[in-house]
């Protein structure tokens, strides 16, 4: 299997391109904040020549869907389904909570893992590791109800610092302050995911960025 990875969701445009059958692994994270869409064919160019490799290889592409900035997301989907359409292969879409999660489980020592990323306004995008979990599907919440019950939780995510400045959590309860998820733990759920659906965007809230009214004509 011949997979591509691609992250915008967050402040890190990330690549990364393997080869199971060779062992290839090439990845790249550049935190840039803004402007993933300038950024990106030139870092997927990037990966592909330094993996030996070319868009008429590629078996499958992988994209994170969020949740994240709205701008992001949009750039990474569009992107990989503009390249899954012109080699002919599936994409398929990774959660941000997800990823996190790939990436803590070798840090956690079987504990059970909760992904928060920061989500501006008092709120916090979590997920848990746990099905049964009340955080088992990913969600918005407040941060201040989320800190009412943090007991046994491994935590990844960039909330790790808003929650420890709340005495919510022990250091030692923080496997990662991670701000995007790690490249390679998106390739790595990209290689197991189904390929039916196409993916499209994980939006737990509405966007930030609301439509302006003042100067609208109104209608007769």
């Amino acid at each position: 299997m011949r997979i591509l990875a691609i992250d915008t969701a967050l402040a890190a445009c990330s690549v990364a391109f393997a080869d199971t059958e060779s062992e290839t692994l090439c990845s790249h994270s550049d935190v840039i904040g803004k402007g993933h869409a300038e950024h990106l064919p030139g870092l997927v160019d990037k990966v592909l020549a330094e993996a030996g490799a070319t868009f008429g290889t590629i078996d499958r592409i992988a994209v994170t869907v969020g949740p994240g900035s709205f701008t992001g997301l949009r750039v990474g989907i569009a992107a990989a389904r503009g390249y899954g359409l012109a080699v002919g292969c599936p994409v398929v879409g990774i959660s941000t909570l997800d990823a996190l999660l790939e990436e803590g489980r070798s840090l956690a020592s079987d504990r059970p893992i909760l992904a928060a990323l920061d989500a501006r306004r008092g709120q916090v995008y979590v997920r848990s590791s746990l099905p049964s979990d009340p955080y088992a599907e990913p969600a918005a919440v407040l941060l201040q109800d989320l800190a009412a019950g943090l007991d046994g939780y491994a935590l990844i995510g960039s909330a790790a610092q808003l929650l420890l400045d709340l005495d919510a959590i022990r250091q030692d309860n923080v496997l990662s302050h991670s701000e995007y998820p790690d490249i390679q733990a998106v390739l790595r759920l990209g290689l197991e995911a189904d390929t039916a659906q196409s993916p499209t965007p994980l939006y737990l809230r509405p966007p930030d960025a609301k439509p302006q009214t003042r100067a609208r004509i109104a209608r007769a």
